[in-house]
């Protein structure tokens, strides 16, 4: 029952308004954007008390109602309850849960006080929203006032560090972590290799490692993902037996890591020892961990067990399908990458631009110059615009189908400036059908994009070599090629 009075058995005395869960965000009777629970306060039927609103708050929290939550923070800002410092960090919370981080820092920023929680649910906000650089101005700020950051603190502080390049800033913090002795925390020791890890510095990882109070399998899929970046198949796979040996079971995130590390290296049949370990433990299929054991087939060449895992899959999403599509790609498969694509579309599944890289990709290595036009043009119809790279696999697809006074006017008339990558399509076609004269002319401007790129002067001087002689003698060559006779004849 959604809204009643309890009774007082003994004394019949009605009692305050029990509200269940699924009624706190009912919507207004009265108002069009309102709530009835606040329609309740505001009558006088239900006590404002910090426990109404900071139920509330949560439930918009985990529905990430957003808009709902905004009508509870502006009703519970005009209530005597504003100056509530525990309300306020939920609603900071709440904010950042919903992605709306500006809304959260703008509550943050007119707080009455602020604490080390109101400092923390803002820095993880920015943390767990791929805001690193937010998150990691705030600490100075948060130290500044003689606030003690905390174990949550540091993680989201290390979860931000880890999304740079440079790992001086991490280094800076885990001494500051270790001054407030919060290092040895699992929580925070989990957060502080991940960090190292991504930065690669595996020594400092597994140092941390090592040194934990306790590990969780938080710890360990941070490490064993650590060495799958690395593509270091073989201390990932042993740290996967380890992990078990130690009580640990693998999650989606372990079996991921280590699928991964094996298509890092085509390390097919380890890759595939794992995947009958996920099978027999029990493990759910889901698009997160078929994708990457999609990707160590593919890569490895088993295009067939890639299939067979894509078909079993219980929801594919888009990167599955890309998934599949690239496989098929980087083998040739030019007609099953068709019949696939056109599959995807005929369920509703909206391709995006990397789906049509991979289509227009294996339509050019499968020579499917009528299908590869089509799915260019068809760009359009999903207002998708194409990027630079769309443009070198047309180029690419035009001349390896012998089309290269079409691939030069294409090129010509692109609506982006072309770059290397795209005149070194041409000249890669030139080289494949010995068109020396506009391989020169290609040629040309990739040296001028791309002078330090040895490669298209060796594709010329190929060119050269395998092109009429006589005609050549009476022919000007550019100061680059030139320099390749020198170099190379």
């Amino acid at each position: 029952m959604g809204w009643a009075k309890k009774k007082d058995d003994e004394a019949s005395l009605s009692s305050p308004l029990v509200i269940a869960e699924n009624d706190l965000l009912r919507a207004s009777h009265k108002t069009q954007h309102g709530l009835h629970v606040l329609d309740l306060v505001d009558a006088g039927a239900l006590e404002p008390t910090s426990v109404i609103y900071s139920s509330i708050i949560k439930r918009c929290t985990q529905l990430q109602k957003l808009k709902a939550g905004k009508i509870v923070h502006a009703h519970f800002l005009n209530s005597r309850l504003k100056g509530d410092v525990f309300f306020h960090n939920s609603i900071i919370n709440m904010y950042c849960k919903c992605g709306s981080l500006e809304d959260a820092h703008k509550a943050f920023d007119e707080m009455p006080s602020r604490d080390m929680v109101s400092w923390t649910a803002l820095i993880t906000g920015y943390a767990q929203s791929d805001r690193p650089r937010e998150a990691l101005e705030l600490f100075p700020r948060m130290l500044r006032l003689d606030l003690r950051p905390n174990g949550f603190t540091f993680a989201s502080l290390f979860k931000a560090c880890g999304a740079f390049s440079d790992d001086e800033t991490g280094k800076q913090i885990h001494g500051v972590c270790i001054k407030y002795g919060c290092d040895l925390d699992v929580y925070v020791g989990s957060a502080l290799l991940d960090m190292y890890a991504r930065h690669g510095n595996m020594n400092e990882a597994c140092l941390i490692f090592e040194h934990l109070d306790s590990k969780n399998e938080v710890s360990w899929n941070a490490l064993i993902a650590g060495h799958a970046r690395k593509e270091d198949a073989e201390t990932a796979l042993k740290l996967f037996c380890d992990m078990q040996r130690n009580g640990f079971g693998a999650t989606h995130f372990t079996y991921s890591s280590i699928f991964s590390a094996c298509a890092g290296i085509g390390a097919l049949e380890q890759g595939k020892w794992v995947h009958a370990h996920m099978v027999k433990s029990g493990q759910k299929l889901t698009a997160f961990v078929g994708n990457t054991i999609l990707d160590m087939y593919a890569k490895s060449g088993s295009i067939g067990d890639a299939r067979k895992v894509f078909d079993r899959l219980d929801k594919r999403d888009i990167v599955s399908w890309n998934s599949m599509l690239t496989a098929c790609a980087h083998h040739g498969l030019g007609k099953e990458a068709v019949s696939i694509f056109e599959e995807m579309r005929r369920i509703g599944i909206q391709p995006n631009q990397i789906t049509f890289l991979c289509v227009l990709t294996a339509c050019s290595h499968g020579g499917l110059l009528r299908e590869g036009k089509h799915y260019f043009e068809m760009m359009k119809k999903y207002k998708l615009e194409p990027e630079v790279e769309h443009y070198v696999t047309i180029v690419d697809l035009l001349g390896r189908s012998g089309f290269l006074d079409q691939a030069r006017d294409f090129v010509r008339k692109m609506p982006i400036e072309p770059n290397a990558a795209v005149w070194g399509a041409l000249l890669g076609a030139c080289r494949m059908h010995k068109n020396a004269e506009l391989g020169q002319y290609a040629a040309e401007r990739v040296f001028k994009l791309d002078p330090n790129d040895a490669g298209p002067c060796v594709l010329l001087y190929n060119i050269y070599a395998t092109a009429d002689a006589e005609y050549y003698k009476s022919k000007l060559l550019s100061v680059h090629a030139l320099r390749i006779f020198v170099n190379l004849g």
